[in-house]
């Protein structure tokens, strides 16, 4: 449904986009993240035929974006981060001007966007001028917008920028119904949005593509040498018996939550230390102590731990 190949923004003083190269599947709902001033939004717009590229390629559903741009358009709904409204309409005329824009028939119109406000819960609004809706109902406008010409691929970006909890909620339900039946490149820097609503993530920094792969593939990058696990421990004794095993370096205590004498584990291990040896040795201390070892296993990293460690430059100066 995209193809992206080698391609590169270049302002002349500054590099936005440097050599990045993808495809997303039809019907995969793919993430894009990356810290702020990363690129992601210069690709998307680069992908909607709104800015051109210095270099490379991009094609949408077969389309090339620049040989072909009305034909690549018509396959897909683009819902910028901040969507240029026009605030003296009315919702249902602001998307009945879009959908004719967006050469819906005629006929078809009126049940397109009603359809289209429907999914965007914003029908209560219909006769409501854009003036007055706050940011968040702005949003869901927009996303009525991507959504009225029925597209089969949909790029958004940041759509729950300016959302409350409870709407942030409404909008990663919407998503996830909405990836049954569409292609949906979703861009955002909430980690919890993607691990909701994606089935797999590319990782953009500095302009630079840094990662890309299912969930569990990038969680694979991040794992850390070690062990976790939950104990019935109320004297807190559990890291006394470990010290003095071999293999292990460190042990961190925090309460559990299911009940007072539950104790989380987590155990950093020596850099030759082999993890079912410890691990063993462990379970076995802590038995024979009266501790009740109710789960010991790798550790395990969270995407936030791999998008820091993807994404953190503690040095200064420009990307290279």
């Amino acid at each position: 449904m995209i193809e992206v190949s080698n391609l590169v923004k270049d302002y002349g003083t500054v590099v936005a986009v440097r050599d990045i190269s993808f495809r997303v599947g039809r019907g995969e709902v793919v993430g894009f993240l990356g810290p702020n001033g990363a690129g992601k939004s210069t690709t998307l717009r680069m992908l909607a035929g709104f800015l051109g590229p210095s270099a490379g390629t991009i094609r949408i559903h077969g389309h090339d974006v620049q040989r072909e741009p009305l034909a690549a358009r018509r396959h897909l709904g683009y819902m910028p981060e901040a969507a240029p409204l026009y605030p003296e309409l009315r919702v249902r005329e602001y998307l009945l001007f879009r959908a004719a824009l967006k050469r819906v028939p005629r006929r078809e119109r009126a049940r397109a966007v009603e359809a289209a406000m429907e999914r965007a819960a914003v029908t209560e609004l219909a006769d409501t001028l854009i003036l007055h809706l706050s940011k968040g109902y702005r949003q869901r406008v927009a996303l009525a917008d991507a959504l009225v010409a029925s597209p089969p691929l949909l790029i958004l970006d940041e759509p729950t920028a300016g959302l409350d909890p409870n709407q942030n909620r409404e909008v990663r339900r919407l998503i996830r119904e909405l990836g049954e039946t569409h292609t949906i490149l979703l861009s955002t820097h909430i980690l919890s949005e993607v691990e909701a609503t994606c089935d797999r993530a590319l990782v953009i920094d500095r302009g630079r593509l840094v990662a890309e792969g299912s969930l569990d593939e990038l969680l694979a990058l991040g794992r850390r040498r070690g062990l976790e696990g939950e104990l019935r421990d109320p004297e807190r004794r559990a890291a006394e018996l470990a010290r003095p095993l071999p293999g292990v370096r460190t042990l961190s205590l925090r309460d559990g939550e299911a009940a007072p004498d539950l104790v989380r584990v987590t155990i950093e291990l020596e850099d030759d230390a082999d993890e079912r040896a410890v691990a063993e040795r462990l379970v076995a201390a802590w038995a024979q102590a009266g501790l009740g070892v109710r789960a010991l296993g790798p550790g395990k990293s969270s995407l936030e731990d791999v998008f820091a460690a993807l994404t953190e430059h503690p040095e200064a100066g420009a990307p290279p």
